[in-house]
């Protein structure tokens, strides 16, 4: 059994920026390998690859992730980035000394 590997946030938007920028020639180039060829899969870059068909008559139907799908989900995950900088900020002033009670005030009259 494969062992999972854990994943964070940066990884996660990495892959999602190779895969709105990768390439599909590995995929095409699957579509033109013959039975013989096959050892050669192992070596081909198919990320983007969501579905692969090949039909009895050889059409072959070859389905990428959609690119812009991910480019607007990358833009968003970039803005909520952004906007968490200043909340964090304005949070951080509201907490004085980290986020313990505020320190005592004292008055002389």
């Amino acid at each position: 059994m494969k062992r999972m590997r854990r994943v964070n946030r940066e990884t996660v938007l990495q892959q999602m920026m190779e895969l709105a920028a990768g390439a599909a020639n590995d995929a095409v180039k699957l579509a033109y390998l013959t039975g013989e060829d096959r050892e050669q899969i192992s070596e081909l870059d198919l990320g983007a690859l969501t579905e692969f068909k090949r039909s009895s008559n050889g059409t072959v139907e070859v389905k990428l992730a959609d690119r812009a799908a991910v480019l607007g989900r990358l833009l968003e995950q970039l803005k909520e980035e952004e906007n968490a900088a200043p909340a964090a900020f304005l949070q951080a002033l509201d907490q004085p000394d980290g986020g313990g009670p505020p320190a005592p005030v004292c008055s002389r009259r």
